[in-house]
């Protein structure tokens, strides 16, 4: 009667268990970060359409990455790594695309020039 009592408890905590494995906040997280700055750079003209197509490419990348770490409803070590790493590399691309001379201020679909000072 105990062995079925523990059995039963392990069939119910088993699948708990691994589902609380599975879970990736910080990617989430960071997942919903970095559209928000492809969004702001949109918003703001830093971003050409090419860009942000391409941009957003990648961000559909790491969420492909991620639902595969995740289909066995464990997400290991090695798999966390390489999710950091591609979110990294995405980080820098998102940073350098807004940062280089190609800009759309108008929102026309064209690069417009920066504003000359002095």
């Amino acid at each position: 009667m105990k062995s079925i009592r523990v059995v039963a408890v392990l069939g119910l905590c088993l699948p708990v268990l691994a589902m609380a494995q599975a879970n990736t906040p910080r990617v989430d997280q960071r997942q919903v970060n970095q559209e928000a700055r492809i969004q702001q750079g949109v918003a703001s003209g830093s971003l050409t359409p090419n860009e942000t197509m391409r941009l957003e490419n990648g961000q559909t990348h790491i969420q492909n990455l991620e639902t595969k770490a995740k289909s066995d409803g464990v997400v290991t070590q090695q798999e966390r790594h390489r999710l950091h790493h591609a979110q990294e590399a995405q980080s820098d691309r998102i940073y350098r695309q807004k940062h280089d001379l190609q800009h759309d201020y108008n929102h026309n679909g064209r690069n417009d020039h920066r504003p000359r000072r002095g």
